[in-house]
C-alpha cells in the first residue's frame, strides 16, 4: 500500500475558527501541528505522510515526528500547489477551504477536504 500525501494549508485551517489565532499565528500553527502529530488525519486510510505548509509569521514552526513542516518561501497556496504537482501518481489529499486552491490542486488530481477534517474540537 502506498503512502498518501496529506498537505495541510495551515493558515486556512487555523483561520477557520475565530479563537484569537491572529494574536499568535506561530503558536496557532504549532498547536495544529501538535494535534496532527497526536491524532493524525481522521478518516485517512492506510499510511499517511503529513505536510503542514506554513507562511508568514508561522515560518519558524519546526517539524516533529509524524508531521513535516514546510515553510513556504512566498505564497502558501503556490507551495501547496507545487507539492501536489510533485505528488502526481501518488494519492494526495489537500486540506483547505480556499476555493481557488481547491480548484488548482484538483486539476492536478489531488482530493480536497475542508478544515473540519483536521481542526478537531474547538
Amino acid at each position: 500500500m502506498t503512502t498518501t500525501l496529506v498537505i495541510i494549508d495551515a493558515a486556512n485551517v487555523v483561520g477557520s475558527v475565530p479563537d484569537g489565532w491572529w494574536r499568535d499565528r506561530r503558536g496557532a500553527a504549532e498547536r495544529l501541528r501538535d494535534r496532527l502529530a497526536e491524532h493524525g488525519v481522521p478518516g485517512a486510510e492506510g499510511p499517511v505522510e503529513i505536510v503542514l505548509v506554513v507562511e508568514g509569521a508561522a515560518r519558524g514552526v519546526a517539524s516533529v515526528p509524524g508531521v513535516r513542516v514546510d515553510a513556504a518561501p512566498g505564497s502558501g497556496d503556490d507551495r501547496i500547489t507545487e507539492l501536489a504537482a510533485e505528488a502526481v501518481g501518488r494519492a494526495c489529499l489537500v486540506v483547505t477551504a480556499d476555493r481557488e486552491l481547491r480548484r488548482r490542486v484538483g486539476e492536478l488530481g489531488a482530493r480536497v477536504a475542508g478544515p473540519r477534517t483536521v481542526r478537531g474540537p474547538r
